[in-house]
């Protein structure tokens, strides 16, 4: 099967124009999109439940006559978990030990000292109260997204969790059901899109608003996260899903290949990138790609995504393949050379990084332990896989002895006043003079 896909090389002098070229996503931008996600959030603030029932309906072809036909029973989700062939369930439970084993070392607890004033200062660490749960339910359904999105919630302490889970023609994934049941989510409902998100932001008679959003989905989930942010927090506004692979060309090609199909099947707009500093190597990936492809349940997706986004770069040596991974910040990178560790001092920004050829980056999505949930579409210079510290809050703690209070007194007033802000001032100084 014939494939094409970009070569580029860190010598030209127009490489940097065409990566940039290559890596531009601007769905998130669509006017129509923005148009209607504003629509169904306005109907959905204003007539709640009645709202989400009818774009529910509309849009996932349901005939749902009331919010409570919409939401999933504990003994459904339970039962789903109870009568998982085996093989299924223990490779679940596996994958959920070993991600609350990671997240585990990332919660973090209040502290305090004590100057020499006499002063107390610390921060409190608090878990977010109720948190909303996007499952994914469209082109494709991940449980694996459900552990790793309530998991790390649950460690933190979050009280209360509602997930929305949609369900297009009704059908329910019995697998998500029993992630659901295993990861101890609260209350479930089968919507989905810009309503769902809209019913977890606003609140509804029936659906409890919430204080953040977490999880992934489509073009027109990503659009609503972004506009009711502020209202709630969320994780990210997340873009299509990011594999580069660096390798000195001594890995087997196939693997190499294969790890490149496994972000391109996710969806057309995946992007998978190969970099490395052997051209013939390069040749050989291609080719393994074109024998590897008609083995591929989902070739057409694949080809689609390479075609479209897929990249092939050049590279002198592997301090250029850094760069290179720095300028694109990519969600996932693997450094599949002979020392990882060593290169991975140069790889500043990647949501995670995956090191020596034997981790395939499908460990990290399914059981290795960190969340999957990461930035992608670049922004990794600024930011994280989500993770404990994503539903934790973070109260500073001042507590100053009388002494403090007449010593900072003249400090706080001096630069008050500088500020124009004389009650500041003032609300300093008046506790200089009992």
């Amino acid at each position: 099967m014939s494939v094409s896909i970009q070569r580029l090389n860190f010598r030209d002098a127009t490489f940097r124009a065409e990566l940039d070229k290559a890596l531009a996503w601007n769905s998130i931008s669509d006017q129509a999109v923005q148009a209607s996600v504003h629509k169904i959030l306005s109907d959905v603030r204003e007539r709640g439940d009645a709202a989400v029932v009818e774009w529910t309906n509309k849009l996932d072809g349901l005939q749902a006559e009331s919010i409570q036909a919409l939401e999933i029973s504990r003994d459904e989700l339970q039962h789903s978990l109870n009568n998982l062939p085996g093989d299924q369930s223990a490779a679940l439970e596996k994958a959920a030990a070993r991600i609350r084993r990671y997240h585990e070392k990332q919660k973090q607890d209040s502290w305090e000292y004590t100057d020499s004033d006499g002063s107390v200062y610390g921060q409190k660490v608090s878990p977010i109260d109720r948190v909303g749960m996007y499952v994914p339910g469209g082109k494709a359904t991940y449980p694996s997204t459900v552990l790793m999105d309530a998991i790390p919630a649950r460690v933190a302490g979050v009280q209360e969790i509602i997930a929305t889970l949609p369900t297009p023609g009704g059908v329910k994934n019995p697998l998500v059901l029993a992630a659901l049941a295993l990861a101890g989510v609260d209350r479930v409902f089968t919507v989905g899109g810009a309503q769902a998100v809209g019913a977890l932001a606003y609140g509804t008679d029936t659906i409890p608003g919430v204080d953040k959003i977490v999880g992934p989905g489509n073009i027109y989930v990503a659009t609503a996260k972004k506009e009711v942010f502020g209202q709630v927090g969320i994780d990210m506004v997340a873009g299509p899903s990011e594999i580069l692979v660096i390798c000195d060309g001594l890995t087997n090609p196939d693997w190499i290949a294969m790890d490149l199909f496994s972000q391109a099947e996710h969806d057309e707009n995946a992007q998978s990138i190969l970099v490395s500093t052997d051209a013939g190597f390069i040749a050989e990936v291609h080719k393994s790609i074109e024998k590897l492809l008609p083995t591929m349940p989902r070739a057409e997706i694949i080809v689609s995504s390479l075609e479209s986004r897929g990249l092939m770069i050049e590279v002198d040596d592997l301090k250029q393949a850094a760069q290179v991974c720095n300028l694109i910040a990519p969600e996932h990178v693997e450094l599949s050379v002979a020392n990882p560790r060593a290169l991975m001092d140069d790889i500043r920004h990647a949501g995670a990084i995956f090191l020596g050829r034997y981790t395939s980056e499908s460990l990290g999505d399914y059981c290795a332990g960190p969340s999957h949930v990461l930035p992608t579409s670049g922004t990794a210079r600024f930011s994280s896989a989500l993770g404990v510290y994503d539903f934790q809050k973070r109260s500073s703690i001042i507590s100053c002895s009388e002494a403090a209070a007449k010593e900072l007194a003249e400090t706080a007033s001096i630069l008050a006043n500088a500020e124009g802000l004389f009650a500041h001032a003032r609300a300093a100084e008046i506790r200089k003079e009992d």
